[in-house]
């Protein structure tokens, strides 16, 4: 389990979801959804997950109720916000969410709160500090299939972690999964590339400047790998108890 601060509770953990057509049971219809092992990971590292929807006008009465941020994975972040027009194989664009995440991730970030970026979300992370994206990476590597195999199949391979970083202290495995067909093109003020995938594209990105904030290509979800999840909520606990003292 993670720290927690000396009051003995849970640290709470916001996780930012989908809002997408969805079929269930007798209805097919917009829904907000997670996918529950990103609940299970928060859970078995020790914090208490709460799910955020992409309502761009609650993010400053959110933020106080939390310890920690994880962006989660999804669509594709709209080329406006890095000044590119799109490419015919990029998703369609979701406002809202792009919004919404990148309020929670700079008040987030601004509070000194830790934050864990994973797919989608190193990509906002990197695009929140002024880098842009490579939009579909077919187009400019080799092979392709190592990060995507097939719609709907994960890619496992293994990662290239800086020493010493804060990703090497919370990583225990080195052999990910991925499913992206986008990753950083020009990398964003402030942000250090930590992991690399065998083919080059970057996996991980950390600021070295704040107590936690870093953010990973691959879905740490998806594996039986749960440290990441383990240390977010620990730095989540230190947080919480510098500020609710």
């Amino acid at each position: 389990m993670g720290d927690v601060p000396e009051s003995g509770a849970r640290p709470v953990i916001g996780l930012t979801t989908y809002e997408e057509q969805a079929r269930y049971l007798v209805w097919d219809q917009p829904s907000v959804l997670l996918p529950s092992r990103y609940v299970r990971a928060v859970v078995a590292g020790g914090g208490i997950p709460v799910l955020l929807p992409s309502v761009p006008e609650l993010i400053e009465a959110v933020l106080p109720r939390l310890d920690g941020l994880i962006l989660s994975g999804g669509s594709d972040i709209d080329p406006a916000r890095y000044a590119a027009e799109p490419l015919e194989t990029t998703g369609a664009p979701r406002p809202e969410r792009d919004a919404a995440e990148l309020g929670l991730l700079r008040t987030a970030l601004a509070a000194g709160m830790p934050v864990l970026g994973i797919c989608r979300g190193l990509q906002l992370l990197n695009v929140a500090r002024g880098g842009t994206l490579h939009q579909h990476l077919p187009d400019v590597l080799d092979h392709s299939n190592l990060h995507a195999p097939a719609p709907a199949v994960y890619a496992r391979h293994p990662v290239e972690v800086t020493e010493g970083s804060l990703l090497a202290k919370s990583l225990e495995r080195t052999e990910v999964m991925s499913y992206h067909h986008q990753g950083i093109d020009r990398l964003g003020a402030g942000l250090r590339v930590t992991a690399t995938a065998p083919d080059g594209t970057i996996e991980a990105v950390e600021d070295p400047s704040l107590p936690f904030c870093l953010a990973v290509q691959w879905h740490p979800e998806a594996g039986e790998d749960i440290s990441l999840f383990t240390a977010l909520v620990a730095a989540a606990g230190r947080f919480a108890g510098s500020v609710r003292v």
